[in-house]
């Protein structure tokens, strides 16, 4: 079925579901990382990609995913089923302000609907998916003020506008920004997306790295062959 992505140990079933996988979710669960780590909040989960990935990644962990849609609710639910780590997955069908848990989380993700203020894609479902606003962005950083460990980080990736819109506003609370990872197409490039950790403590010293995806065109660079080798089979 052309709906069906195959990893290699998982399957993602995209049936139903308004947002299909995409670089930037893979990307975000190939990078996202935190020491201990028992416990994850996925925000926004659509097809579970990101949640599945980290399961695979983080053999000890649970996982909470939410969605606003319930189309992918569905889909993530679905297919945590049908993966080997079904009893460490669970996806409730919640907006992010309405989210609650009796837990604290280690790490929380998230690959936040991109734009703020822009212009509404007609479909609704994926104008619900594609387009934040600000109210969202504070929603989601409240909520992970609240729900972070104290040594936990919450790691999102989303375009450099939307990025700077939030953090000259100081959405951000009291969330410290400690390293970002600002993704290309290729190593010349400007970068496209960024991947930003941010976390309880005050940051002594901010740190960044680039990440081109391509070496040359059709040419994945080493760095992006070896996060997505364990998952990718054509890698």
């Amino acid at each position: 079925m052309k709906d069906i992505f195959r990893f290699k140990q998982f399957d993602v079933n995209q049936s139903g579901c308004t947002m299909k996988i995409n670089t930037d979710g893979v990307l975000l669960a190939v990078s996202a990382n935190q020491v201990p780590l028992h416990r994850i909040w996925d925000v926004g989960t659509g097809t579970g990609v990101i949640a599945l990935m980290l399961a695979q990644r983080f053999p000890k962990a649970r996982v909470e995913a939410i969605d606003i849609d319930e189309g992918a609710v569905h889909c993530a639910c679905e297919n945590f089923r049908h993966s080997p780590f079904a009893d460490r997955l669970s996806v409730q069908h919640a907006a992010v302000g309405d989210f609650q848990s009796a837990h604290r989380f280690d790490l929380i993700v998230s690959n936040p609907p991109f734009f703020i203020n822009s212009l509404k894609n007609p479909g609704e479902k994926k104008s619900l998916s594609r387009h934040g606003s600000v109210d969202f962005f504070r929603q989601l950083f409240s909520q992970s003020e609240k729900y972070l460990n104290p040594g936990g980080s919450f790691q999102l990736i989303w375009p450099l506008t939307s990025r700077d819109q939030v953090i000259s506003r100081g959405i951000q609370g009291s969330l410290a920004l400690h390293h970002e990872r600002f993704i290309s197409s290729f190593p010349q490039g400007a970068p496209f997306r960024v991947i930003s950790t941010f976390k309880h403590e005050p940051a002594d010293h901010y740190t960044q790295d680039n990440f081109p995806i391509y070496e040359r065109q059709g040419v994945y660079t080493e760095a992006y062959n070896n996060l997505l080798k364990p998952f990718f089979i054509k890698f």
